[in-house]
């Protein structure tokens, strides 16, 4: 069986772009549940984004690393075959395995990869299992209903959730009702308004292995234990997520790349259609490129939602506001403490990097803010230039 070339490679040093490729056959996730103080499951998912792919094509392994810096080795790497499996569905490709990690460790992380055999694409995916960063992990699964456990970002409202322990046979519900504000671009260095209030709704126990429905739009953060930090956010969406659903939000979503006279004006409009349609073609003066770019700025807008989404819109995230308007990255790096963006250039002087800082949050182990700057305006209005004219394309 093919493997995955480690050489001299560490978590930090691969280049993790596939992961928000507009044109990966897979995607994979790690979801961890704690079973015990030292005992970890981890569910490997795979995600059948290529049509009726077959196994025999790719090769899957995971380490258990102790740094972002540590080597990865044979001694380190662990082969996933067939034998292995756990769920093969329409959509997923599904291994668990349980690891140990001893309860003084301070730092450990999966990696999760896979080797398209036919051209030698590597995906990967990795998560802390313990680091400064998580407070610590929940010790419940939640599961689709076909007992695959949930690997998205967002769940449409009025859908239903297993969830599933070894513990207790109830788990607890709270409810934020708020909607958050998009991003401050790059340049803009002063900090963003934060809520002075965050509402939130107690809405009790609930009982595990019965369909749990999520009537509400907002995000919900479940607890086994409500006097610890163990939780897990599921953020619910209208029913057309991650597409757009209607002309508000289409002119909600335009403001990335629009002047703020043009928002201000689409906002105000009494026929959202008409201003938008308007608004597209006075832009390119071409009914035909105009079409072309709605098509492609809202599939940005898609693949941001389905990338970025934690209790935020992924459009609304940092990572989702770059991703949009500079397009997916063409070098994506993961420390520690943060993850970065490359983009274009020859050398290392004309590289573009946006760096995006990890923060501690309660709510998500992977919640991450850009580092704004100043320097960033002459690239970010070049490619603002380039939408508005019809010529971005990826």
């Amino acid at each position: 069986m093919a493997t995955p070339n480690f050489a001299q490679k560490t978590l930090s040093s691969l280049n993790q772009t596939l992961r928000y490729s507009r044109y990966s056959r897979l995607s994979l996730k790690i979801i961890p549940i704690k079973e015990s103080e030292t005992s970890y499951k981890l569910q490997f998912q795979v995600e059948k984004i290529e049509e009726n792919p077959s196994f025999n094509t790719f090769s899957f392994t995971y380490s258990i690393l102790g740094s972002y810096d540590e080597e990865i080795v044979s001694d380190n790497t662990h082969i996933l075959t067939s034998t292995d499996l756990k769920f093969d569905t329409d959509r997923h490709w599904v291994f668990e395995k349980s690891v140990e990690i001893p309860s003084q460790t301070e730092t450990s992380v999966a990696l999760f990869t896979a080797l398209d055999t036919r051209q030698g694409d590597e995906y990967y995916y990795s998560t802390d299992i313990k680091s400064k960063f998580v407070y610590d992990l929940p010790d419940f699964g939640t599961y689709f209903a076909n007992n695959v456990a949930f690997d998205q970002n967002y769940l449409n409202a009025g859908e239903s959730l297993l969830f599933k322990s070894s513990g207790k046979p109830t788990l607890h519900s709270f409810y934020y009702p708020i909607s958050l504000e998009v991003p401050y671009p790059p340049m803009e260095t002063k900090p963003a308004a934060v809520p002075r209030e965050l509402e939130v709704i107690d809405e009790g126990d609930f009982l595990e292995n019965v369909p749990k429905s999520f009537d509400k739009l907002g995000y919900y953060f479940i607890q086994s234990d409500t006097a610890a930090a163990a939780g897990l956010v599921l953020k619910t969406t209208h029913e057309a997520f991650p597409k757009v659903k209607d002309w508000d939000e289409m002119v909600d979503m335009v403001t990335y790349i629009s002047t703020r006279k043009e928002h201000e004006d689409l906002k105000a409009a009494q026929d959202k259609k008409k201003a938008l349609d308007t608004y597209w073609i006075s832009m390119t003066r071409n009914a035909d490129t105009a079409k072309e770019l709605i098509k492609e700025y809202f599939r940005q807008v898609e693949f941001a939602n389905i990338l970025f989404t934690d209790f935020k819109e992924g459009w609304k995230t940092d990572k989702g506001m770059v991703y949009i308007v500079m397009g997916p990255p063409q070098e994506v790096n993961f420390y520690l403490d943060r993850e970065v963006w490359s983009y274009g250039g020859t050398n290392e002087s004309s590289r573009i990097r946006f760096t995006f800082a990890r923060v501690k949050n309660i709510l998500s182990p992977h919640y991450y803010t850009l580092n704004r700057s100043r320097a960033y305006q002459p690239v970010w209005f070049k490619n603002i230039s380039l939408w508005r004219s019809g010529k971005m394309a990826f």
